[in-house]
């Protein structure tokens, strides 16, 4: 869990020890349940929106086209999948040359003479014995001689299917073989995908609504739909606000604690004029002190931070740059100095 990390946080019970502070008359008589407050913070929470929400993410296991979202799930901002690529490469490698022993007709190495009979050492052949010896067209019109026919080197396979090395026209034969090291890797990587517009459960500026690809995924009912059978969906969201073990929190910070505090105060005078008591004027003082705080509140979340402000001057540069100078782009700015004065 990776919570904002420009606003801080504290809980239920820490906001209503510092309500009760101002109610001790009312706490001593027990006239106050901190269980009928818990909707008033929550109240206060929407109404300062989404900025003041906790940013979480989380992995999903999708099985069989779908998956179960996380219980403090509030509004989606980016999606994810999870995938593995597996690579079989090739390593640098040279010449390796090994000494077999004797094994289903195949001998030593042995070396040969400086001069080479082309009938009786060195002949390549094809390793069938209805063809000649060398298997290579004539070159400058020399046809090369026809050996007697060598019987193949393997009696249960077929011959012609992988070339020998014939040493002389007996049963002595050599076979190459080149191995070839390789080394697989197993890379993690994450895909785009494609999620299907739904105004309630994701932010209008989720970069997957615009993503173009083939895998599709949508909410519905607390799950996560998608069209594909499995895989692993990484989710960055916004959250309820909640801790680990499920208690309700609230914003901290000292331009926002005078408006959770009078709305939680407000609800309670309410409650106590609805049971009779004498609270008419505590009220008036609450309500006038709740309307400022709310209005500060409201100033200070809605008012945007520096990156905020550097991208709206930014989109403001981008397009007053292509409404004034991205007509000139075909043309080189020195053309019209030069037939100017030409």
């Amino acid at each position: 869990m990776s919570y904002n990390y420009t606003v801080k946080y504290r809980t239920f019970d820490q906001l209503m020890s510092d309500v009760l502070v101002d109610f001790k008359n009312y706490d001593l008589s027990d006239m106050i349940d901190p269980q009928e407050l818990i909707k008033i913070a929550k109240r206060v929470n929407y109404d300062l929106g989404l900025r003041v929400m906790m940013t979480k993410q989380a992995v999903l296991d999708i099985e069989k086209g779908k998956c179960k979202l996380p219980d403090d799930f509030y509004s989606l901002n980016l999606a994810l999948i999870c995938d593995e690529a597996t690579v079989t490469s090739a390593l640098p490698q040279g010449t390796n040359i090994q000494e077999i022993p004797y094994n289903n007709g195949i001998t030593p190495y042995q070396m040969t003479q400086s001069v080479i009979d082309p009938c009786t050492d060195g002949v390549v052949n094809c390793g069938c014995n209805t063809v000649p010896c060398c298997c290579c067209p004539p070159v400058g019109g020399i046809v090369p001689p026809v050996l007697p026919a060598v019987p193949p080197c393997e009696t249960t396979t077929n011959a012609c299917t992988k070339p020998r090395l014939i040493l002389n026209c007996k049963d002595e034969c050599f076979e190459l073989v080149q191995i070839v090291n390789t080394t697989t890797s197993t890379y993690k990587r994450i895909l785009p995908i494609r999620i299907v517009s739904c105004p309630e459960t994701v932010d209008c500026n989720c970069p997957n609504l615009f993503m173009k690809t083939e895998a599709r995924a949508w909410i519905q009912n607390g799950f996560l739909m998608t069209n594909f059978e499995c895989a692993k969906v990484y989710i960055q969201y916004q959250g309820q606000l909640e801790d680990d073990e499920g208690n309700l929190l609230v914003v901290d910070h000292d331009l926002l604690n005078d408006y959770y505090e009078y709305a939680v105060k407000q609800r309670i005078l309410e409650n106590l004029i609805m049971n009779d008591e004498p609270v008419d004027k505590k009220l008036q003082i609450v309500e006038a002190r709740f309307r400022s705080a709310r209005i500060a509140a409201k100033s200070l979340v809605n008012t945007p931070n520096f990156a905020e402000l550097k991208d709206i001057w930014m989109g403001n540069r981008k397009a007053m740059y292509a409404r004034y100078y991205d007509m000139f782009k075909s043309h080189s700015w020195y053309q019209g100095y030069n037939s100017f004065n030409g």
